[in-house]
């Protein structure tokens, strides 16, 4: 049984504790997790604040870190099978997404080291003759990021990457559900040559190390990833230490067909944003929004190739769908589509967990057309698909917009004023046209509402863990006026 360590200031080490991580496709334990509590957060942390003030990261050009930021990014390419693998036995995600979405990770780093030294400040022309005026970009301080199990080396490329060019120092909790392949990202850490400090990598339980992460006095921001109730927690715990936060949530994203629309290849668009990583994803379309005359058509299309998915181990490159990443989350969607179907939704296909080893859930297609149904609402993070139809364009905008959720969206149609105006008017942080779950670092991402706040992704993510400082320059010799008046 493999055995992994928590990186703390530039050392690997045990945890306070210790538990086992389970193979979602077999259910068996197949590794042993390092479990952080307060003392090894606290270790962490200080860790950090040193890097970030007196270490030799703290006298670094910006240059530099762009040059050790690329070579991170030349060694998780490097890497990206033996992560991938990873990766795959820890979550269960197949290993034909796995690595290849790690080996475009590595663009990310490329595209922050790039950034490393384009963070500039600015000269104010201030409205004071004997004044210059000017505004420096410094690091934001110490973050705490904390980072799901579902595509974990993506959803930490976009923090890690923007906060090393603009300087900060951090500490990584790995999610409890799945860490092996960001402990193992540490060694690259470690590789590159980064300041000992600088990057420190942990994982465990909500309760004794999230909470004490979130709320450490030296934290001065927490870049979240997850739920929404999750993340009022985390919000609850910043009032602590009044830590800024920026939070990437779930989403409940419509996925907007018009009769127009080139129905082939919409419904592999389809089936990418649902049925693909398993629907783990926070961008799944799961509200399938169809015009009325075209619904049974693409229903049955979609139907035929939600059949033909291949679903299987998760190691295998032929794998299409493998299984979901906890027990508790298979248990969790069965439960929501028994509701659903309860509440009148019909079901057209899947609908229960596969028997056997491991944690499977087929493609699920419900019918959801005027039913209030619960999987019109809640999100499963998981393979099915709710379906409602529409006959103008104003209703579909209306079912669109109809959920507390705001991240992603798909508009399919040849009519390019009917996109722009669709695009719009859908209230969410992301709007693909003719396309879906199409991601680079140049873009930003995030979402509005349950969703949460900031983006990831592009120069504004680097922006986001600077903080200005202004400073004064008085260039006058005349001795300083009536000292009772202010300048």
């Amino acid at each position: 049984m493999r055995r992994f360590q928590h990186y703390i200031d530039g050392e690997f080490s045990d945890g306070e504790a210790s538990y086992p991580s389970i193979d979602p496709a077999s259910g068996k334990v197949w590794a042993e997790m390092p479990e952080a509590r307060e003392g090894d957060v606290d270790r962490a942390v200080n860790a950090a604040e040193k890097a970030l003030y007196d270490g030799p990261w703290a006298k670094m050009a910006a240059t530099q870190r762009g040059k050790l930021l690329y070579k991170l990014a030349d060694l998780v390419a490097a890497n990206a099978p033996i992560l991938a693998e990873l990766e795959t036995r820890d979550t269960g995600k197949i290993i034909r997404e796995t690595y290849a979405q790690i080996a475009y990770v590595a663009e990310y780093y490329r595209y922050y080291a790039g950034i490393a030294d384009k963070i500039e400040g600015s000269y104010l022309p201030i409205d004071k003759p004997d004044m210059d005026v000017w505004l420096r970009r410094e690091p934001i301080g110490v973050v705490a990021m904390v980072v799901p199990w579902n595509s974990q080396l993506f959803l930490s490329a976009v923090k890690i990457g923007p906060a090393l060019a603009a300087g900060c120092t951090m500490v990584v909790k790995a999610s409890e559900d799945g860490p092996a392949p960001l402990l193992e990202f540490a060694r690259l850490v470690h590789e590159a040559g980064f300041p000992a400090g600088v990057v420190n990598i942990i994982t465990g339980f909500g309760a004794s190390c999230g909470a004490a992460l979130g709320s450490h006095p030296k934290v001065a921001h927490v870049a979240f990833t997850g739920g929404p109730e999750t993340a009022r927690h985390v919000v609850r715990n910043s009032a602590e230490n009044l830590a800024s936060t920026s939070l990437e949530l779930g989403g409940k994203s419509p996925f907007i067909v018009f009769a127009d629309a080139d129905l082939e290849s919409a419904a592999n668009a389809q089936v990418a944003g649902i049925f693909a990583a398993t629907g783990q994803s926070c961008v799944a379309g799961s509200r399938l929004i169809v015009e009325r005359g075209v619904k049974d058509k693409f229903v049955a299309l979609l139907r035929e190739k939600a059949t033909a998915i291949r679903i299987g181990a998760p190691l295998d490159m032929a794998t299409e769908v493998g299984p979901l990443a906890t027990k508790r989350q298979q248990d969790n969607i069965g439960a929501l589509v028994e509701r659903s179907i309860e509440s009148g939704a019909r079901l057209v296909i899947g609908g229960r967990k596969i028997d056997g080893k491991g944690f499977y859930f087929p493609p699920t297609i419900l019918d959801c057309d005027n039913v209030a149904s619960p999987s019109l609402i809640e999100e499963f993070f998981g393979p099915v698909l709710s379906v409602v139809s529409f006959e103008t364009e104003a209703e579909a905008l209306k079912l669109a917009n109809d959920t507390r959720y705001g991240l992603a969206s798909g508009i399919f149609t040849q009519n390019l004023t009917r996109a722009h105006r669709l695009m719009k008017g859908i209230r969410a942080g992301i709007v693909w046209v003719n396309t879906y779950r199409a991601v680079s670092p140049i873009a930003p991402f995030g979402g509005f509402g349950l969703s949460g706040h900031g983006r990831e992704g592009g120069m504004a993510a680097a922006l986001d863990y600077t903080r200005t400082k202004t400073i004064w320059l008085r260039t006058s010799d005349d001795p300083i006026p009536d000292p009772f008046v202010m300048r």
